[in-house]
């Protein structure tokens, strides 16, 4: 359920998680979650689909994706801007980034775009989640997109962890040295609060992760 509280802004759940107090409805569960859905078919794969021009940066108009839902289902005839704000502005894995009347999914494109997000802060290690099957062609050739057309790696091995098993049930962790990619002019981009992107990772910055770095840090709150 998504609601809005006076003091605290939006928020997901009951009730407001830092004074407790109910606030305005916005939409249930069930309109978050296909709304949800349909932000990211539209932001990530095929805008054409909903009429949205999109510009190189992934970005389309608020107003315009709002008109093109309810044209795709009229029973979301109430949607507004703010909805769509509050739905952004709560997501837990902040896929999506509101600029002005822009918005635009951070990650998870079939789309060829120039997304140009931050490059500072990268960590010096990331991580992915390859099957048993894929793991030693990774390491022997290295990472390159499949479905997507930019490699998504993961923050923490938790983080690679917890991706790989929609997968597979005991995925290979593999660690991406990214000091020394950036070195090698390889651009690493941060695309959300666990999620970074890039190009390609040759080989010779793979390495499977070794025993004590196999720690699965908590989810978070």
């Amino acid at each position: 359920m998504l609601r809005e509280c006076t003091e605290h802004g939006y928020f997901r759940g009951e009730r407001c998680p830092v004074c407790g107090e109910e606030g305005r409805f916005l939409m249930s569960g069930e309109e978050l979650e296909r709304i949800g859905r349909t932000m990211a078919g539209a932001l990530r794969h095929f805008p054409d689909k909903f009429n949205l021009a999109m510009d190189d940066q992934g970005f389309v108009q608020l107003r315009d994706f709002i008109s093109a839902v309810k044209r795709y289902n009229p029973r979301y005839h109430w949607l507004r801007p703010h909805h769509i704000i509050a739905l952004i502005e709560t997501d837990p894995k902040g896929r999506y980034q509101v600029s002005n009347d822009l918005i635009r999914a951070t990650y998870g494109h079939s789309l060829d775009l120039d997304l140009r997000l931050p490059t500072d802060n990268i960590p010096e290690s990331l991580f992915y989640p390859a099957t048993p099957e894929e793991a030693d062609i990774i390491l022997e050739t290295g990472l390159k997109p499949s479905d997507r057309k930019l490699v998504h790696l993961s923050k923490t091995y938790g983080d690679a962890l917890r991706a790989g098993r929609v997968r597979t049930d005991e995925p290979i962790i593999l660690v991406i040295d990214t000091v020394g990619l950036i070195t090698s002019g390889t651009e690493v981009q941060r695309a959300a609060r666990t999620v970074y992107l890039v190009r390609e990772v040759p080989a010779e910055f793979l390495r499977q992760a070794e025993e004590e770095e196999v720690v699965e840090d908590e989810p978070e709150e």
